[in-house]
């Protein structure tokens, strides 16, 4: 896999350069201006107090000490990277982000389950990342649109951790909407760039395909196959950002620490020269534009830290310090070295 270059400005290509280097106010003051907060210089794992906290020590470890191969490598689009999915249940059919210049959109469409057709919802939560983690692997490694859904749910459930037996029902149910919000949904991405506001519009997954019943496990309108769009498809293989399976399957209980992670695998390895600087308010209005009021950046830091605290627990090559009024983000290799890709 190349590492991203210049990219063509269409929806699923956008120039890295014109958002993510954007995406949150960057300061210009030398390095050595920013004070470290005295409590905390470097970002640390936190104490395990839970048993998912122990998982994530285990996984943290694991990845430390053993490279990544094979199956452990996984991708996601770089715009996917930088703008994400909504990470709770949105009311309504729309939902927009706003990162520096750039602007998400994602509108829910309809389906035809063979007799009319069907309103989905907005995709949301960690199973559609997982879900494009895992389909966007599957055409970089077989170098297909074709998705065969159907024939690999189970394997992918088992993969999660998820029970294809006895807590069948409740998994393949959530699978199912989800794939489903998924394929139906269309993005359009707007961004300033060169004095112009350009609009774009896309829809990575253009053909879904469901059998009508499915008799052994009564699973109506299963899916069976998806094909990715051929803009989608072609900008993926040439611009994909490599991740570490391992730590986003460790991160699939945050949505929010899967994001941070995935930012950071993509940002930190293009950093060149000074360190960069980004506050807390630009840092909120990236990730988590649904806290305002007076204290909108103090709630919205007490949900992120924990997030990155997890986030860099499987990113142990990342170098990222709280300094006064926000994080620096200094230059790091990437979690999938350049060689393996």
């Amino acid at each position: 896999m190349k590492k991203a270059t210049s990219l063509q400005t269409d929806l699923f290509g956008l120039d890295p350069g014109t958002t993510s280097a954007r995406s949150a106010s960057e300061d210009t003051r030398p390095a050595k201006a920013i004070k470290p907060e005295p409590s905390l210089t470097a970002i640390q794992p936190k104490a395990t107090h839970t048993k998912r906290d122990a998982k994530m020590v285990e996984a943290s470890a694991e990845i430390a000490s053993t490279r990544p191969e094979g199956d452990d490598m996984a991708f996601m689009h770089t715009i996917m990277c930088q703008v994400g999915l909504p990470r709770s249940k949105v009311d309504g059919s729309t939902f927009e982000r706003h990162s520096g210049n750039a602007a998400l959109l994602i509108e829910a469409g309809k389906l035809w389950d063979g007799q009319q057709f069907v309103q989905q919802p907005i995709p949301y939560g960690a199973m559609p990342r997982l879900m494009l983690a895992w389909m966007n692997t599957y055409a970089v490694r077989f170098k297909t649109q074709e998705i065969p859904v159907g024939d690999s749910a189970s394997e992918f459930l088992q993969m999660l951790g998820k029970q294809t037996n006895g807590g069948v029902r409740g998994a393949f149910t959530t699978f199912r909407k989800q794939v489903q919000a998924l394929s139906a949904c269309r993005i359009t991405l707007g961004f300033n760039a060169n004095g112009k506001a350009y609009t774009y519009e896309g829809k990575p997954i253009k053909r879904f395909e469901a059998w009508l019943t499915n008799a052994g496990e009564q699973r109506s309108f299963w899916p069976a196959s998806i094909a990715f769009s051929d803009e989608y498809f072609n900008t993926l293989v040439d611009h994909a950002v490599p991740l570490d399976m391992r730590a986003l399957m460790a991160l699939k209980g945050s949505s929010l620490a899967m994001d941070v992670y995935v930012w950071l695998a993509e940002r930190l390895h293009r950093i060149e020269g000074r360190p960069l600087v980004l506050y807390w308010a630009n840092l909120r209005a990236q990730f988590a534009q649904e806290y305002q009021g007076k204290e909108a950046d103090k709630d919205f830091k007490k949900k992120f830290l924990p997030a990155l605290h997890a986030a860099l627990a499987v990113y142990p090559q990342a170098k990222v310090k709280q300094v006064t009024g926000g994080l620096m983000l200094m230059a790091s290799p990437p979690p999938i070295p350049y060689q393996l890709r």
